[in-house]
């Protein structure tokens, strides 16, 4: 039905070309508009960069210096000129009406102005906003601060050095015997965080002086711990004496003696008391004396003509440390509890029975005995020495003193007035006769092995002495002395037999020990002779004296163990002449000389007159 019938196949191909070339000609026209759009921006790009190049914004200030629409350079100018000298100015912290001053310089802090500038935004730029802001934008600009944090941190640490105040914690003293209050104290630290962020707001601008901010800091104890403290403990401690109590005693320890040793410490908050041990003894040492017994030290006495030991006793003694241990709970009672009870330090002696036993005083190991014509001062003399030495205790290595035991002639001592020999001729004073205690003893230690320390021969030869084997002393001047060098001990033994007007006195030394060396002695020949003089004194003190030659001579120790000679000693004695003494003046004309070598009594230094005989054994 539909074969006749044709498309119009011409006319369709016509409408197809004509829309094609419409859209060919808005293409075109689009791209010609792209083209010209771009170039006319292009344009103002290039205009706007080349206005807008090395400017900064017009707006812009640093630290109300302003820099607007100025070339970069002429910026730092300006704020080298304006803002520079600013830089170096202090800057005033104040807290509580203190001001305190912060230079700059020694606060690290200065401005850098090239990086200032650049942060304001000068400079060139191809950024189109950048190049807008120029025209239209800029504003208050932060100035570039360079910092040295080392030296921030050491000028706050300075200022908050400045600004501390450390908190006093409340306490309680004992003053006078009283308990007083001491209420606490809050103290004060520096914020330093927020005084750094402060003084870089104030740095630079136009106001230089900023307000530090500080805490308050609590002490540790506050005055309810003070309160507290003083009534549990402060008051009832002070309220009286506290009773020390040991088997078979009591004293009381009053506040007073107590106060000076006590204080108060803080521990988490609160005050506890504290009693110093040291301080206590010191102030209550002579207080616990009744409660005290001394030791006694074992030793080895005469007794019915031969040595025993006498036993050590052990005593007992209340040591302020334990009194202080006891006495702080004490010192918070009242009542019955109030009360220390103690048992006493058992203190035994330094030197034992069975020390004693060991220095094996047994036996005599020398023993000497001079004689002395009668005189009543050298019986009182001689007497009291011997009283005082006998008895003495040498243990190995002790040195015999004979100045020390006896110590000094006063009549206060039990001395009498008798002669002695002061520079060659005889005076009257204390002690006479005290040197053949001297000659004595010296011998006896002579014979025992003992080590001569200190001895001095008379000035002049004394018949009755062993020659070259005796001993003077003057209180102050000369001593006897020796050492006990054996591994025993020695006692002396000392007295005297009292002269009568018809019968020599008798001195006598024995030494007790175990023996150690068996001594004999040798004597030299005399040599160096020499003559006396005379002198005449016409004094009422004057005593009348023949005088004699004097000599040397040489002594000698053997030493003997096991019959073998083990060692050997040599002491020089040296003897003056004796002067002859005349009770009148010298006479004018005559040559008065000697005495054909007589003489009366005389004596050494600290001895005696009346020398006749000599018996020594």
């Amino acid at each position: 039905m539909n074969e006749g019938v044709q498309k119009p196949v011409g006319l369709i191909r016509r409408r197809g070309s004509t829309d094609v070339e419409a859209r060919s000609h808005g293409s075109a026209f689009a791209l010609v508009f792209f083209l010209v759009l771009l170039l006319v921006l292009a344009a103002l790009y290039a205009v706007g960069y080349f206005f807008t190049s090395d400017r900064v914004p017009r707006g812009a200030s640093v630290a109300n210096v302003s820099i607007g629409g100025l070339m970069p350079m002429t910026a730092k100018d300006k704020l080298e000129d304006e803002l520079v000298p600013r830089s170096f100015d202090p800057l005033t912290a104040t807290f509580d009406g203190t001001k305190y001053r912060i230079k700059p310089r020694a606060a690290g802090l200065s401005l850098d102005v090239p990086a200032t500038v650049e942060s304001a935004g000068g400079g060139r730029s191809l950024d189109p906003f950048q190049m807008v802001e120029t025209f239209t934008g800029g504003d208050e600009v932060d100035p570039v601060v360079d910092v040295d944090d080392a030296q921030l941190e050491r000028a706050l640490d300075r200022l908050a050095d400045k600004v501390r105040r450390a908190p006093v914690n409340g306490t309680v003293t004992f003053e006078q015997a009283r308990p007083q209050p001491r209420f606490a104290l809050p103290g004060r630290e520096l914020d330093i965080d927020r005084a750094r962020r402060e003084l870089m707001a104030a740095y630079l601008s136009t106001d230089s002086s900023f307000e530090l901010s500080v805490a308050q800091v609590q002490p540790e104890v506050r005055n309810r711990a003070v309160r507290t403290a003083m009534d549990e403990f402060a008051e009832p401690a002070m309220s009286g004496p506290v009773p020390v109590r040991v088997p078979g005693g009591t004293v009381r320890i009053g506040p007073g003696r107590i106060a000076p040793a006590l204080s108060m410490r803080a521990v988490d908050g609160q005050l506890e008391p504290v009693l110093d041990a040291d301080v206590l003894a010191e102030r209550i040492g002579n207080r616990l004396q009744p409660l005290t017994r001394e030791p006694v030290d074992a030793t080895v006495v005469l007794a019915n003509g031969r040595p025993q030991v006498q036993p050590g006793k052990s005593g007992f003694e209340v040591q302020p440390v334990d009194v202080a241990e006891r006495l702080l709970p004490a010192l918070g009672k009242t009542g019955s509890g109030r009360v220390v009870e103690l048992e006493p330090t058992p203190t035994p002696p330094d030197f034992t029975t069975k020390d004693a036993r060991q220095l094996g005083v047994d036996e005599v190991v020398s023993e000497f005995t001079t004689y002395f014509p009668h005189a009543d001062y050298r019986n009182v003399n001689l007497s009291r020495a011997a009283e005082l030495m006998n008895g003495t205790l040498l243990h190995p290595d002790d040195i015999f003193s004979l100045n020390d035991v006896v110590g000094e002639r006063t009549a206060a001592n039990g001395f009498t007035i008798g002669y002695i020999i002061s520079d060659g001729i005889l005076i009257e004073d204390f002690g006479g006769g005290v040197s053949q205690v001297a000659t004595t003893t010296y011998n006896a230690a002579f014979f025992a092995g003992m080590k001569d320390i200190e001895h001095h021969p008379h000035s002049f030869y004394i018949d009755r002495y062993p020659m070259g084997r005796e001993a003077t002393v003057a209180w102050g001047a000369l001593d006897l002395q020796f050492q006990n060098e054996t591994p025993y001990g020695v006692l002396v033994e000392a007295w005297v037999v009292p002269s009568t007007p018809s019968t020599e006195g008798e001195m006598h030394v024995r030494m007790w020990s175990t023996e150690y060396w068996k001594i004999r002695a040798g004597l030299s020949d005399q040599y160096d002779f020499t003559k006396p003089d005379i002198r005449y004194d016409p004094s009422k003190a004057c005593v009348r004296q023949f005088g004699y030659g004097g000599f040397e001579v040489d002594v000698f120790r053997y030493f003997i163990r096991g019959g073998e000679r083990v060692k050997k000693e040599k002491d020089h004695v040296a003897y003056i002449a004796a002067d002859t003494v005349r009770c009148k003046p010298r006479p004018k004309d005559k040559d008065d000389r000697g005495d054909g070598g007589k003489r009366d009594d005389g004596g050494g230094r600290e001895d005696d007159r009346g020398q006749r005989g000599n018996r020594d054994r």
